[in-house]
């Protein structure tokens, strides 16, 4: 199998991948705890009988609600201390983000993602650490199997039975994918593809066909250092 070139080989990525890595995975996991203080904010109006006033209660307007509320002293004191976790939680994911934006900003691979309608600073750095040398996939197919994205196939003689996506792989990179085309939809082109397969196939399977159509211009994109269709649609 070696000698016929089909023995599978494993990647081991540099130094600085891992350690580019290393950042991405610890951003995401305090972005899960703050996600979960905000979470427990409501839980405490709901304990209270109070709704939020906004939708959105982390700017200005909820602070606002937030401050004026009159609460038991054990609840007032849960409140506050989960403000000033959200607070410091905030403060050091700004600074992951502006890291993480150094590290990545003179590489032409990071340059070209972030064309692409939904992919910004932070997807495209979890694309750069996660994926890494973008060469070892032979395609945009292996890449977007290699992220879980492509649908489960069992096969026995004649018949061939497809499934959901896989789900293997990286499970930051499927995430990533999907976040990305989420409200964007990729920009006008992915955009019109989501909308043609929504009517005859429902909106989460759009959104994962949609996503592999992403993760291929993330695949040239990081291959070539430009992304061909985009820098022609923009001259036109």
């Amino acid at each position: 199998m070696l000698r016929l070139g089909r023995l599978a080989e494993g990647w081991i990525a540099p130094p600085e991948v891992r350690e580019l890595r290393e950042v991405v995975r610890y951003r995401f996991r305090l972005v899960s705890q703050r996600s979960s203080c905000k979470a427990q904010v409501h839980g405490v109006m709901a304990k209270n009988g109070i709704l939020p006033a906004l939708g959105d209660m982390w700017g200005q307007g909820g602070s606002a609600q937030l401050d004026s509320l009159k609460l038991p002293r054990a609840y007032a004191t849960r409140l506050s201390s989960l403000r000033d976790l959200i607070a410091f939680l905030d403060n050091e994911i700004d600074i992951l983000d502006r890291y993480l934006h150094n590290q990545l900003k003179d590489d032409p691979g990071y340059r070209a993602i972030l064309q692409v309608d939904g992919i910004g600073k932070v997807i495209g750095a979890i694309f750069v650490a996660e994926i890494g040398d973008v060469s070892r996939f032979s395609g945009p197919k292996q890449l977007c199997s290699w992220a879980g994205l492509t649908p489960r196939h069992r096969e026995s003689d004649a018949k061939i039975r497809r499934g959901p996506i896989t789900k293997q792989g990286c499970p930051l990179v499927r995430w990533a994918a999907i976040e990305a085309v989420t409200k964007q939809r990729g920009g006008p082109k992915l955009r019109a593809d989501y909308l043609r397969i929504l009517e005859h196939a429902g909106k989460f399977k759009a959104r994962v066909a949609v996503a592999r159509k992403l993760m291929t211009l993330v695949y040239y994109g990081l291959r070539d250092g430009e992304i061909r269709c985009l820098e022609t649609h923009k001259a036109a």
